[in-house]
């Protein structure tokens, strides 16, 4: 059975595919309570052309079509990076579980401005200030150089 840094080293994969077809590098994983993979995705703004194709909202949108509410709740998204305040709160209002991430919000805002990137339109919150009631996990040591990684690599290429 898979543990949860192979789905955390997953979610890094995800980044990367979305890296490589000219996505921001995000990835995500949907996990049942009792560890089997349901749904995953990656960051899509670009390749779909709409700002909100984020990985987290797509597994949201798949758990509340898909899972009951006792199924919703003992899940957890395993995430490279934590999710933005549209992405917690599609997770709170479908009553998804834990969280965890490899890379926090304050991390890449950080790595961003660092880069000279300009602030987007939203505050980066933290998941907790979005979504109170949700368990949330991060960072992961280790992996969250990978993710810099990525997302120098995407910015510098733009």
């Amino acid at each position: 059975m898979a543990t949860a840094d192979d789905h955390l080293r997953r979610c890094v994969e995800l980044a990367r595919e979305a890296l490589e077809a000219g996505d921001e590098p995000f990835g995500s994983v949907l996990v049942s309570a009792d560890g089997a993979v349901l749904a995953e995705d990656r960051n899509r703004v670009v390749s779909d052309g709409d700002p909100t194709a984020h990985p987290e909202i797509a597994l949201a949108r798949w758990a509340a079509v898909h899972l009951d509410a006792a199924e919703r709740a003992s899940a957890t998204v395993y995430t490279s990076g934590e999710h933005c305040p549209m992405c917690a709160a599609a997770h709170a209002w479908v009553g998804l579980g834990r969280i965890v991430f490899v890379a926090s919000g304050a991390q890449l805002v950080g790595w961003l401005d660092d880069l000279g990137v300009e602030p987007g339109p939203v505050a980066p919150l933290p998941v907790t200030a979005v979504a109170p009631g949700v368990v949330v996990d991060g960072p992961v040591d280790g992996l969250d150089e990978e993710v810099h990684d990525l997302h120098r690599r995407h910015r510098t290429a733009h």
